[in-house]
């Protein structure tokens, strides 16, 4: 089967630098960007329900830039003010640079690891063992950031300030794609919930990280491409691999 149309459930890249147009031009198929699921709030009667008391802390973990605005947000709700002792360790220097939309950042002690992963922003912390760290994440929590946090030497205590849900496909919106790229098992399971008779056939799937690759295999769907392997860490390099072969047994 020749890919002509491949669905990947993320946000449309900011940059027009993105591998992903690339590898659009370069193999000829078209790429639309169309997240499976959204963001939502929590607001401030049910985070109080988790009974964390922000202040308590002396160090914020962001992994994501919704993360910092659910923060900031919460703690406008809650009437608090952080204080310029505060400091925010986070997962990348994208992340952390966004932190400006909220703070005067180089009055402020920021902290970033230069890979965009969790296990080398856990080395950082590990130098910081005397701070209490609140990491403010969704209630969807990634298990091997967990798992991380866990094995590491910080103290630390997770606070749920937004939602993941799915983001439901309206009844105008075509869905026919060749292939399909998911990122997080929640991402499936908005698959799932919103084409429940989906079959898919011919259609190609790919995922990045084991826990969505594992959703993908529970959902009873066949996993045609996964990502990071050895000598492909991100999904952009898999996807690019997997045209390649692709096109050659289209040829023979």
């Amino acid at each position: 089967m020749k890919i002509k149309k491949i669905l990947v459930s993320q946000p449309q890249p900011s940059s027009e630098k993105s591998p992903y147009y690339d590898i659009s031009e370069k193999y000829g198929v078209k790429i639309e960007f169309r997240p499976f699921i959204k963001v939502e709030p929590i607001q401030a009667k049910e985070f109080r329900t988790q009974k964390i008391q922000i202040l308590d802390f002396t160090a914020i973990i962001f992994n994501a830039r919704h993360g910092i605005d659910h923060f900031f947000r919460l703690c406008e709700e809650l009437r608090i003010t952080i204080p310029e002792t505060m400091k925010y360790f986070c997962v990348s220097e994208s992340v952390a640079v966004y932190l400006q939309h909220y703070i005067h950042y180089r009055k402020r002690k920021v902290f970033f690891g230069t890979t965009g992963k969790m296990n080398e922003l856990v080395t950082v912390m590990n130098k910081h063992t005397d701070e209490k760290y609140l990491f403010v994440t969704s209630d969807v929590l990634n298990e091997e950031n967990m798992s991380l946090l866990d094995s590491s030497k910080i103290t630390y205590q997770k606070a749920i300030m937004y939602k993941t849900v799915s983001n439901d496909f309206g009844p105008e919106e075509e869905f026919n794609y060749d292939m399909l790229l998911f990122f997080s098992p929640v991402g499936v399971t908005s698959l799932m919930k919103n084409f429940p008779n989906f079959d898919q056939g011919e259609i190609q799937i790919g995922s990045f990280g084991p826990t969505t690759a594992q959703a993908i295999r529970d959902a009873g769907l066949r996993l045609d491409l996964q990502a990071p392997a050895p000598g492909v860490p991100s999904m952009t390099m898999a996807l690019e691999n997997f045209l390649k072969e692709s096109q050659k047994k289209n040829k023979k």
